[in-house]
């Protein structure tokens, strides 16, 4: 990550600066070049005007004009051609081409008044063409060329290119310079946290507070919760492994309490021998009891797990669940009442949603009192179908009302196990209805009973 931030801050520093200067120096070139023109321009503008006032198309003998052409022509390391009328050279600063003949575009179009300039980049050199008038400036009378070099000037420029790559080369060291010490600088808080997550994998689970950025304070905050969760968990997970080792030793530790008791009886009568075969068989039934409420929890647990949705009467569904658990009722004369306001169909997986709700009921008629009540009602919006699960019973402490979704947690232990509880019944019910993307509510106030609340979806998405 270093390496990265390090590229890119030599990049930003490096890479404007760089850019700028180039465009400086191409602006450069062609504002030399367009000042020399102009230049030239205004100097063949008077030469033009000089060339008619003394008659120079008609007598090239004028002293002051050659010496004024051949100072223009030393001054701007160039050639001057003035052309007539009939199209001859009748004036060449090199005097090479005097008494030849200039056809050429430029000067075709200079004798219709039109004056030219050309800059070759390759030839190095300015090219201007200016008519010259009569002394009336009416009439074209013939041609003034020069031709000036613009060696000095790209040259110049060169230099100052080759300057330009020198002062690249100092700006780019101290980009790097400076890039590495910011690098440094900003990568000193992740070593930080990197050192602290580092040992957190190997058990060391100390919270980090690094304070040199904004930036950091917020990775910190975000690491600080992800560790304060995990130890939540793993304390769970610890708390969870000791409950379930306890859970299953104690059916265990009961049975062979029982079967040491028998063994050490000579002659114990049938009926003792019974009672004890049907203490050891009602613990039996209670280990497999705990092992399958165990399996279907961690069923429920796998990210895999898939909902077998259906269309559901929840009516039906419901009526069900109370028919099964009225023995369960009657034996201690405690009412079962199904309110339904309205027909309700949804999306549900049957098996698991009945499940759910069966330890609802189950619950409110355990932890119940005897000659009690239980009511069932079912109702539902466009959205949503809700069930509500109250009973008549004990309520449950507000301290404790944040843990009954806790696996093997219960209110009342003495009570819990004297009823068959495992402890894991409303841990599965809170499963269930999660994987349905539902929500639980409880209210209860100890002695006046309680209230669970179920909302589901009625669609179903995956």
């Amino acid at each position: 990550m270093r390496l990265w931030i390090f590229c890119l801050l030599v990049f930003c520093s490096f890479l404007p600066a760089h850019l700028a200067g180039q465009l400086l120096l191409r602006g450069s070139l062609s504002d030399q070049i367009e000042s020399r023109t102009q230049e030239l321009q205004y100097q063949l503008n008077t030469l033009s005007k000089q060339l008619a006032k003394a008659g120079y198309l008609d007598d090239q003998n004028v002293v002051s004009v050659n010496s004024e052409l051949s100072l223009l022509s030393d001054i701007y390391d160039g050639r001057i051609m003035i052309v007539d009328r009939t199209f001859e050279i009748i004036k060449d600063t090199y005097a090479i081409d005097e008494g030849k003949y200039n056809v050429s575009e430029g000067v075709l179009r200079c004798f219709q008044g039109e004056a030219s300039s050309v800059y070759s980049k390759r030839a190095q050199r300015i090219q201007i063409i200016l008519p010259i008038y009569d002394a009336g400036l009416a009439q074209v009378n013939g041609a003034v060329i020069m031709t000036s070099s613009t060696r000095v000037i790209e040259n110049m420029v060169d230099s100052y290119y080759e300057m330009a790559g020198v002062i690249d080369l100092v700006m780019l060291i101290c980009a790097a310079f400076l890039a590495f010490f910011l690098s440094s600088l900003l990568v000193r808080p992740l070593k930080k946290v990197t050192e602290a997550i580092n040992k957190a994998a190997f058990g060391d689970m100390d919270l980090v507070e690094v304070k040199d950025c904004v930036e950091t304070e917020r990775i910190c905050g975000a690491y600080n919760q992800t560790l304060t969760r995990l130890k939540t968990l793993d304390e769970s997970r610890q708390e969870f492994v000791s409950n379930v080792s306890h859970e299953l030793k104690t059916p265990l530790a009961s049975i062979r309490v029982l079967a040491d008791s028998l063994m050490s009886m000579e002659e114990a009568p049938v009926e003792l021998y019974r009672e004890f075969m049907g203490d050891i068989s009602d613990e039996i039934d209670r280990e497999s009891t705990i092992i399958e409420d165990l399996l279907t929890l961690v069923r429920l647990d796998k990210s895999s797990t898939e909902l077998k949705v259906g269309q559901i009467s929840i009516n039906e569904m419901l009526e069900l669940v109370l028919k099964r658990l009225s023995p369960l009722a009657q034996k201690r004369n405690i009412e079962l009442v199904l309110e339904s306001f309205r027909p309700v169909v949804a999306e549900i997986d049957e098996v698991k949603l009945t499940l759910a709700v069966t330890n609802l009921v189950e619950n409110a008629i355990k932890y119940n009192i005897d000659d009690g009540w239980v009511r069932v009602s079912l109702n539902a919006d466009h959205n949503f179908f809700y069930i509500k699960v109250q009973d008549s019973g004990l309520g449950i402490p507000e301290e404790a009302q944040g843990k009954v979704f806790e696996r093997f947690y219960r209110v009342d232990k003495a009570r819990s196990r004297e009823t068959g509880g495992t402890g894991l019944g409303l841990a599965i019910t809170y499963s269930v209805i999660q994987l349905h993307h539902g929500a639980i509510k409880l209210y209860s106030k100890e002695g006046e009973g309680s209230t669970f609340t179920v909302r589901i979806p009625l669609i179903y998405i995956a």
